[in-house]
Order: structure tokens, then sequence, then C-alpha cells
């Protein structure tokens, strides 16, 4: 078996703090290969769905990305494999004891990288302490990493975390949600067809339906500027509507994207109409969401809206790089008891 080093944990965005993880574990990795060079493989656990969807359906904290997304930003963040966790019956009954056992079976590390909150086991009854002291016994090295801080738009000092994502998206405070990610709120579903008002008005909209399985949290109701992201590899400006359209009475919650220079409900050759799929990268709000006294006074909104988004887009208003964040505590050793066991 290979030598690996892990990090465990639901990884919900990949924002920076999870990226802190994988770049950490990925400089021990490297240096696991002590002179001989080689180094080890990062592995990446992460549980899909959240453990609280099986415990606790009621309290279960809605989705940042979908698991194959997730998969995506963390290979990209230095991951070399990522292992899908389901949180069954049998896992989630496991001690913290039972647990590392099965870690030692399936994985065997030389060394296990979390932050210090870290908690494993049936009742979250395993710390990052215990992790440390079991790691002594078993063989592992073990590494807490302090947390990300993030400077956001109101200069207010942040730590990452994927309950502030979710919750700067649902107030619609997207701009500030990217200095989290690194990267712009990414919604994808597929173009499903709606009643055609947009293109009779010169507005035509793809409407984008989630898989429920998979479905994300969105922002809240208003007119977004975004980047749509095409399956040809494209990428297209974007005004989105999302919620009510009080102007029709039609208040069921809605996505619908406008895509900029697209005069057509079919925006290329050889994509259909309906039922392919389209992302897109929510990164600047525009306006409330309000009730229109008629059709011409919607259409001219409408324009305004186009051109606030394309002045948001074309003035570089897009998601930060991710080596780009305002981070005030680096990706650092926490002064605890880490053992040393690792190759180094």
């Amino acid at each position: 078996m290979s030598k690996a080093v892990v990090t465990i944990g639901n990884f919900d965005g990949v924002h920076a703090g999870h990226r802190a993880l994988i770049a950490r574990a990925r400089e021990i990795a490297v240096s696991a290969g002590g002179g001989g060079g080689g180094g080890a493989r990062v592995i990446a656990m992460a549980f899909d769905p959240h453990p609280t969807s099986r415990l606790r359906p009621e309290s279960a904290p809605a989705r940042i990305t979908r698991f194959d997304r997730r998969v995506e930003l963390l290979r990209e963040a230095g991951a070399d494999e990522v292992v899908r966790l389901e949180p069954t019956d049998e896992l989630l009954a496991m001690t913290p004891d039972e647990f590392l056992a099965k870690l030692m079976r399936d994985v065997r590390p030389v060394a296990v990288v979390e932050g210090p909150d870290f908690n494993y086991g049936k009742g979250r009854a395993g710390s990052i302490e215990t992790l440390i002291d079991e790691g002594k016994r078993m063989g592992f090295g073990v590494e807490a990493v302090h947390p990300v801080e993030v400077a956001l738009s109101d200069l207010s000092i942040v730590r990452a975390s994927s309950t502030l994502v979710r919750h700067l998206v649902a107030q619609g405070r997207v701009r500030d949600a990217m200095l989290v990610l690194g990267r712009a709120h990414e919604i994808a579903g597929v173009v499903t067809k709606g009643d055609q008002r947009g293109r009779t008005i010169g507005f035509p909209t793809a409407n984008i339906v989630q898989d429920a399985e998979q479905a994300v949290v969105i922002p809240a109701q208003g007119v977004y500027a975004a980047w749509a992201r095409m399956p040809d590899g494209r990428k297209l400006a974007a005004a989105v509507n999302i919620g009510a359209r009080p102007t029709f009475d039609a208040m069921e919650p809605r996505i619908e994207a406008h895509l900029v220079d697209v005069e057509t409900g079919k925006p290329a050759a050889g994509i259909p109409e309906y039922g392919w799929r389209l992302a897109i990268e929510i990164v600047g709000w525009v306006r409330d969401t309000v009730r229109f006294s008629g059709i011409d006074a919607l259409k001219a909104q409408l324009e305004r809206d186009r051109e606030a988004a394309l002045r948001l887009l074309d003035c570089g208003f897009d998601a930060p790089a991710a080596d780009g964040l305002v981070t005030l505590k680096p990706a650092a050793p926490v002064a605890v008891r880490a053992t040393r066991t690792m190759a180094q």
C-alpha cells in the first residue's frame, strides 16, 4: 500500500480553509518521500451527503457544491484522490477507535491533517487531541492547521467556513462569498422550457432546474451579474433573475439566466433548445426583485439590468484567484501536541 497523507471532512464549498488543509497535506506528502523522492499521495475523504442529513434531516445544511464539482475542486487544490464517505448507519455508529481502525485498514496514512476543531466517531466523541494520541499509538502523524481568516468587503475579519458561505449566499452577499470561496458561487442544472415570456419582449432566458439530490444553496431573491458556462466551453455574460416574477403574478421561485448577446433560446449550433446543462457563476448583485407597472417599465429595467451586469463583469468583477485571498492567518500548524512520526 502506497504512503498516504489524509484529510477528512465535508469539504462543502472547498473554501479557503479547506484549501489550506490540502496545501499542508501536499507539503507533508512531498516531504514523506525523504531523499528518495516520490512522496506520498494526498487523499481527501469527503462525507456525502452531510452526516446531519442522516442524523437530523430537518437540520441538514444546504449544499454549497455538488459532489462531482467538489471532487474537481479538491483535485485542483492538490488532492490526488477523493474518497466519498457515505454516512451510513454503520459508519455513524462507529466509536472513534472503530473509525480510526477502519481508516488504518482502508488507507494506512503516514499523516492526518485537520483543523483544530476536528471531531470524529459517534457523537463527535473524538477530537484533535484524541487523534494525536491515537496517532502516536498507531504510527501516523497529526497536524492541526490554523483556520483561515478573510477580510470581507466591509473590512470585517471572518473565519472561512461552510456555514459562513451558506449565510453569505443566502443573504445575497455573493461578492463576500467569493472572497471566502476564492471563486464565484456556482449553480448548475438542466435548461427547461418556461412560459417563454422573456423572448416575446426581447429578453429570452434559460430556465435552470437543479437536480433535487444535488441542489445547492441559492442567493436571496434578486437580479445578479453572472458568467454562464456553456457545454461547449464558452463563458457568456449573463443577467440572472432568482426568485419570483411579481410583474407576471408568478410567485414560484425560478432561476432564469438571460445570456447577453444570445437572441434566441438556442444558444449555439449543436446545443438543443432544452435539456442541456448550464452552470452559472454568480459574481455580483444588481438589484432586488420588484413589481413593475407594466411591460414597458419591465423592459426598460431589464435593459438597465443587462447593462449593469455587463459593467460589473467588464470591470473585472470576477472570481478572485485562489491565491488572491486576503488571509490574516497563514496555513500553519497549530501549537498542539502534533506527533512527527511521518517520514520527513
